[in-house]
């Protein structure tokens, strides 16, 4: 039997990639949301770099506390709760925003708290699938459990484009809330062995053995820093509403397909890796297709045309589904069980400070330069830490995944 359909015969797998769907629907729409929000309301494009710090705030101490967490209580129990927090405070998104629409603090502060839950869910998330597949068909699952994901990014910003206009800025928070309570009751469901090896206490020695085991381990060190500084530069997520309001001129429809677009890329490459063997020497993969995100990303700051702009985010995220599928490789096939909701909680601060802190990079240098200059700028410096991390760690080139489970 292929390995793909290997993994989609188990139940437990089934609901897993279920309640990671509902929930990556809920974000998705949330995301897509808060900036379209903020910058409506507000006209700013320095407002769009502080809600990306706002939500990079809690990353840090969320993911290291949840980590260890998730090597020491029900990684299932802790998804669970931290899902249902989310759905209670995007419906309270939801009533704020209906006729509300103009009170902005109270927006930072709700997405402060979804950012709480939403990093304390991902660590026991990652965490959780390898122990619900066996070791050698684990990089087809990691593609199984991303195909639905990104089903659910491409989806959410395109039915918030839909119904924001008709019903309000409180529609899209409400239906994000039914789907966290869908995402929690799949998530019931799953049956998992209890972890294996000694259980971590929760504690600073515990955070810390996570944090050296990442610094000792040369590939994936390498792996977490070429993500964190290659979306740090080359993200211009945060400046989409600017490109689709002034640049563009495509309204709150063509917003939200520009916000998809790069799932859709993510979507059909997912197809693509389905089909396909495990890589035999994932880390050169790796620094191939993070070139491909930067000069993908630098064809986006430069278009006036909307099927160009459409077509270069399609390229941006087939290289980004790459690069995910085996940074999701080295990291789980390189960490025991016992020590992976540590791990995978030090790699959520990597991917955190990059997706936060690209958003602010870009709001802020674009309010004091254009927002062309700061997708363009911060595309050749992603190239340029490409270069920079293929000579720097040569490690990370010539891993190839063990034979056995660790």
């Amino acid at each position: 039997m292929h390995p793909t359909r290997r993994v989609l015969a188990l139940p437990a797998v089934r609901l897993y990639v279920a309640s990671r769907f509902f929930s990556r629907f809920a974000r998705a729409i949330t995301a897509a949301m808060l900036s379209y929000h903020v910058y409506v309301v507000t006209d700013s494009y320095a407002a769009l770099g502080l809600l990306g710090l706002t939500e990079f705030l809690p990353v840090i101490p969320v993911s290291l506390l949840a980590g260890t967490f998730a090597d020491r209580f029900d990684r299932r129990v802790q998804i669970v709760l931290a899902y249902g927090v989310a759905a209670l405070f995007s419906a309270l998104l939801a009533w704020q925003s209906t006729g509300a629409e103009r009170d902005v603090p109270w927006v930072f502060g709700l997405a402060f708290v979804l950012a709480i839950a939403s990093g304390f869910a991902l660590p026991p998330a990652k965490a959780l699938l390898p122990s619900l597949v066996p070791h050698e068909i684990f990089q087809n699952a990691t593609v199984v459990s991303a195909s639905f994901t990104h089903a659910a990014w491409v989806a959410g910003p395109i039915v918030m484009g839909f119904i924001v206009e008709p019903w309000g800025f409180g529609a899209p928070y409400a239906l994000a809330a039914s789907f966290y309570l869908l995402s929690v009751a799949c998530m019931t469901g799953v049956e998992a062995p209890p972890l294996t090896g000694e259980r971590a206490d929760v504690s600073l020695a515990a955070i810390r053995e996570g944090l050296e085991f990442v610094w000792r381990a040369k590939p994936l060190l390498g792996s977490q820093v070429l993500d964190m500084f290659a979306v740090i530069f080359a993200s211009a997520t945060a400046l989409l509403p600017v490109y689709a309001e002034e640049i563009l001129e495509v309204g709150p429809r063509g917003y939200g397909m520009l916000r998809a677009s790069i799932g859709v890329g993510t979507f059909l490459m997912a197809f693509a890796l389905l089909a396909a063997r495990p890589f035999r020497r994932p880390g050169a993969v790796l620094l191939w297709v993070v070139a491909a995100f930067g000069i993908a990303t630098m064809v986006f700051g430069l278009s006036r045309s909307f099927p160009l702009s459409i077509a270069a985010f399609l390229v941006a995220g087939m290289a980004d589904q790459v690069s995910m599928t085996v940074r999701a490789v080295i990291l789980q096939m390189s960490t025991p069980d016992a020590l992976r909701g540590r791990v995978n909680a030090v790699s959520l601060i990597f991917i955190g400070a990059s997706n936060e802190l690209g958003d602010a990079e870009s709001g802020f240098l674009a309010s004091l330069t254009s927002a062309t200059f700061a997708v363009v700028v911060g595309a050749a410096a992603c190239l340029g830490v490409t270069g920079w991390i293929a000579v720097a760690l040569p490690e990370l080139r010539r891993w190839r995944p063990p034979a056995r489970p660790l």
